[in-house]
């Protein structure tokens, strides 16, 4: 701390010395130690900058080759081919639809939906085709309810198994297409985890009680009568308005007795 002497001269008395303090604002020296250690980092960080500028900006590029590379992907590659998968499929859908209208001849028409024809792909092409693609999934689900129809429950299971989707009815109907081939090839323990998973999917008024119902069915069968209690209950308490939902009491009741 800097001091220094001044004269100072009283009225009507001698002169004197005295000592005057230089007083140091303590604010102003802490803000000038924080700018000090600022310019200090800054310093330090331009420094690592420089030294690491090379590496920097070729991360950068990178990033952006991969950005680019990867939109035009998706326009000059996948869209292009969603398009391409998707004008396929119209043509064994044709096929599917008119199968499920027709009163004879269907495997023949579900076939041709499968195999295609014409030079034109069927399901079974345009899911390996096209197996990246919304149509290429779509494909599995059609070519496994196509074979469903036919009896062929263990090709049924393969491409059900392949097809993937949120939707709010194909998710379930899906899971519940799979538990069907399951209880017709007389494997009930894996019927009942399927129509479990299509009743949990997504909730709505007509898959959840459709496979409650299917799932109490079978777990009646396996003689697990306290689950088969659990799912009738649910369709009572959640979905008494549905066609499972009419007469559900009995079910709930057969179900109880069963346990005594």
């Amino acid at each position: 701390m800097a001091t220094y002497k001044k004269k100072y001269k009283p009225k009507n008395k001698p002169e004197v010395e005295v000592e005057e303090v230089e007083t140091i604002n303590v604010e102003d020296s802490t803000t000038a130690e924080v700018f000090n250690t600022l310019d200090e980092t800054a310093s330090k960080s331009e420094k690592w900058i420089e030294e690491n500028s090379k590496p920097l900006f070729l991360a950068l590029v990178g990033i952006v080759v991969v950005f680019l590379a990867y939109q035009g992907y998706n326009r000059y590659i996948v869209e292009p081919n969603e398009l391409e998968a998707s004008n396929e499929l119209a043509f064994p859908r044709k096929y599917f639809n008119e199968a499920s209208t027709a009163g004879s001849g269907i495997d023949s028409l579900l076939t041709l939906g499968l195999e295609g024809a014409d030079g034109k792909y069927g399901f079974l092409n345009i899911a390996d085709s096209y197996s990246g693609t919304k149509a290429g999934n779509l494909a599995n689900y059609y070519a496994g309810i196509s074979y469903l129809q036919m009896k062929k429950y263990d090709k049924a299971i393969e491409f059900l198994s392949k097809f993937n989707s949120d939707d709010e009815m194909l998710g379930p109907v899906s899971l519940g297409a799979i538990g069907d081939a399951f209880a017709d090839i007389n494997q009930p323990e894996d019927a009942l985890e399927y129509y479990e998973n299509a009743a949990n999917k997504k909730a709505n008024n007509f898959t959840t009680p459709l496979f409650l119902y299917k799932a109490g069915q079978i777990a009646m069968e396996l003689k697990k009568f306290d689950k088969a209690e659990a799912f009738f209950t649910k369709i009572k308490e959640s979905f008494s308005k549905s066609e499972q939902g009419r007469d559900i009491e009995k079910f709930i009741a057969a179900a109880k007795y069963a346990q005594q």
